[in-house]
């Protein structure tokens, strides 16, 4: 399975974007969506398990949840924005998902991608939305296969 992750749109839906998730299983949206229209221009690309940010507004937190725990090809994915821990960091976010095999999650903007404990991959695909705090956008593909540990990379998109 290929997933799309993504964060921190900001109402902002780059044309690379569409050009990366093309062929994609499944899409997470880790939050501060921006605009439900978004969301469902993601759907027509695949099914999307979506999260409401700090600056997500009430159309948005009426229809997605704080956060999303879903099982995927056997492991347990868990999507959060983040902030619900302040600046969070992969340490913080396995703390509070011990259960969690793969954790995504946005708000900080910055890209990360990282083992915790062996167990856990903690991912942070950027920020996908309008350039913020002199970081390039990004967006995350992350291959599942049962029995074997995730497979991530960090993808930059065009700054249009």
């Amino acid at each position: 399975m290929r997933l799309g992750v993504i964060a921190d749109t900001h109402g902002l839906l780059r044309d690379g974007v569409l050009d990366v998730f093309a062929a994609v299983d499944h899409i997470l949206h880790a939050g501060d969506i921006g605009s439900p229209a978004l969301l469902d221009r993601l759907a027509q690309l695949a099914p999307v398990t979506a999260v409401y940010g700090n600056t997500d507004g009430l159309e948005l937190r009426m229809r997605c949840p704080r956060v999303a725990q879903i099982e995927l090809d056997g492991l347990y994915v868990t999507v959060t924005h983040g902030d619900q821990l302040g600046s969070p960091t992969p340490e913080a976010l396995h703390r509070e998902f011990p259960d969690a095999d793969i954790i995504v999650y946005g708000h900080t903007h910055t890209a990360r991608l990282e083992l915790v404990a062996k167990t856990v991959t903690v991912m942070n695909p950027g920020a996908a939305g309008p350039r913020r705090f002199e970081v390039l956008p990004s967006v995350g593909i992350m291959e599942l296969e049962p029995g074997i540990p995730p497979r991530a990379r960090l993808v930059p998109l065009a700054d249009d």
